[in-house]
């Protein structure tokens, strides 16, 4: 994050901001008491904001109630084993979220950009995603997908500060495509144009200024989570009528 985008941060963080996550602390509580799962998914190219937005969501959810997967690529091969087995594993308990850094989605964005994945293996990709989501909305789980795009000007510039420094050179980060490349244009029109399904819809978060961009996706997920947990508590043994 920038010194603009960090200031911005935390001038706004004992207002709106504060306020938000003290709205999702609420929602994440009725998502514990009704045992409801959930998942997030925080997708999109790297210097995007996708970990801004994720530590104030962090900072605003009870840790022992969610846990956080950062996918790197699976270089099974497929006598190995179904390349959605290890997601299967990650997926929530009840009352608990499984928010994924990345996720499924890897195989049709930054390994189709890289040349990993041919037209027939991304088309039976974007049927077996559909599909692994489509049971998990039919097991109760709400699922929230936010997409972070970036302008290639800025992923510029915050790659620049992100490999600066003595420590820039150790940095371990994403796959370094660049959203400048044609490929990533095709890909991500793809990727709305074939997974944006009724049931797990993509929340698309301009993440040019970081600041509003964490606002936009905790609203997307406060928002996700006001309409799909029960506002009033469980009913306990002994309640009275």
């Amino acid at each position: 994050m920038g010194e603009a985008d960090s200031d911005r941060l935390q001038a706004s963080d004992g207002s709106a901001l504060s306020m938000l996550r003290e709205h999702l602390s609420e929602l994440q509580m009725a998502q514990v008491a009704h045992d409801r799962r959930a998942i997030i998914l925080f997708e999109g190219p790297a210097g995007a904001g996708k970990k801004a937005a994720l530590k104030q969501l962090a900072a605003a959810f009870d840790p022992c109630h969610f846990a956080v997967h950062a996918v790197r690529h699976d270089r099974r091969q497929s006598s190995e084993g179904h390349w959605l087995a290890r997601f299967w594993r990650q997926l929530p308990q009840a009352g608990d979220t499984a928010i994924f850094f990345r996720s499924w989605y890897r195989r049709v964005l930054d390994d189709r950009i890289l040349g990993r994945i041919d037209d027939k293996a991304l088309a039976r990709a974007f049927d077996e995603i559909n599909e692994f989501e489509a049971q998990q909305r039919d097991y109760g789980t709400l699922i929230v997908k936010l997409y972070f795009d970036v302008s290639a000007e800025m992923q510029e510039a915050r790659l620049r500060r992100r490999t600066a420094g003595v420590w820039g050179r150790f940095h371990r980060g994403e796959e370094d495509f660049r959203v400048a490349d044609p490929l990533y244009a095709k890909a991500f029109a793809d990727l709305k144009a074939n997974s944006n399904t009724r049931w797990s819809p993509w929340h698309v978060i301009d993440g040019d200024d970081e600041a509003d961009a964490v606002v936009a996706a905790l609203t997307a997920i406060a928002d996700a989570w006001a309409e799909a947990m029960p506002a009033e508590p469980p009913r306990l043994v002994g309640d009275v009528a």
